[in-house]
């Protein structure tokens, strides 16, 4: 004997492709939203970081003063605008001289977001606010974390390394904690001939909070941080 499938009514494709359509409107609202109200925010740095860490433990403490330094010394700078690393980073840039920017995400279980936003930007699609953390970044900052953390320091990777964006600082803050994926990098990925070995100069392992500062700066001594012509039609294509 086999399974036959039952068959749902004649209508439900076309319904479900129907609602399918019109969300494709709300994507294009939370781009055109975003974008315009985060326009101003350049030069920007962003901090990504586990959710689960506590304002008594050392990495929120780093992170806090990381954030202080970049606003500053003229960084706005851009967290996912929740609790933990989040809040650490807005945090230090709030006390700042520059702009703390949430990038707030709407959860089935309710993101906390944290009260130290100077702008704040909340996004229904994990997808489009992911753009935004690319699109206005002048440097990646990225400290422990888990799935979230490694889902956005292996996209900006793989964005740079295709070509799809520009290349900015991507710097590690956690010698103990990052170690031993960046042995694994080398050791396996570029061992076995899955990625160049220029691939592996993307990304800085730097604990220094003044260290990482200086780090973006000498990036962009020589060329500036206004985007190339070539630059902006890069970032439009992400």
């Amino acid at each position: 004997m086999s399974y036959k499938p039952k068959l749902p009514p004649s209508n439900v494709p076309d319904m479900w492709n129907s609602k399918e359509a019109w969300r494709i409107f709300g994507y294009m609202s939370e781009f055109v939203s975003a974008t315009d109200r985060l326009g101003i925010i350049q030069p920007a740095v962003s901090i990504f970081g586990s959710a689960r860490t506590r304002p008594n433990q050392p990495y929120y403490k780093k992170t806090e003063e990381i954030a202080r330094l970049l606003s500053d010394a003229g960084f706005s700078v851009i967290s996912g605008g929740g609790p933990g690393i989040m809040e650490a980073a807005n945090k230090g840039a709030f006390y700042g001289k520059s702009p703390s920017v949430g990038l707030n995400i709407q959860l089935p279980h309710e993101q906390h977001n944290n009260p130290y936003q100077n702008i704040t930007q909340t996004f229904q699609h994990f997808f489009v606010r992911k753009v935004m953390f690319v699109k206005f970044a002048s440097a990646y900052v990225v400290m422990p974390g888990g799935f979230g953390t490694l889902d956005e320091l292996m996209e900006a990777l793989t964005l740079v390394q295709t070509g799809k964006s520009r290349r900015i600082p991507i710097i590690l803050v956690g010698a103990e904690f990052w170690g031993g994926m960046l042995d694994w990098l080398r050791n396996t990925l570029l061992a076995e001939g899955m990625i160049n070995p220029e691939d592996m100069d993307m990304i800085q392992l730097i604990d220094q909070p003044e260290a990482i500062v200086s780090a973006i700066f000498s990036h962009y001594e020589t060329r500036g941080f206004e985007l190339s012509d070539a630059e902006r039609e890069m970032q439009l294509n992400l």
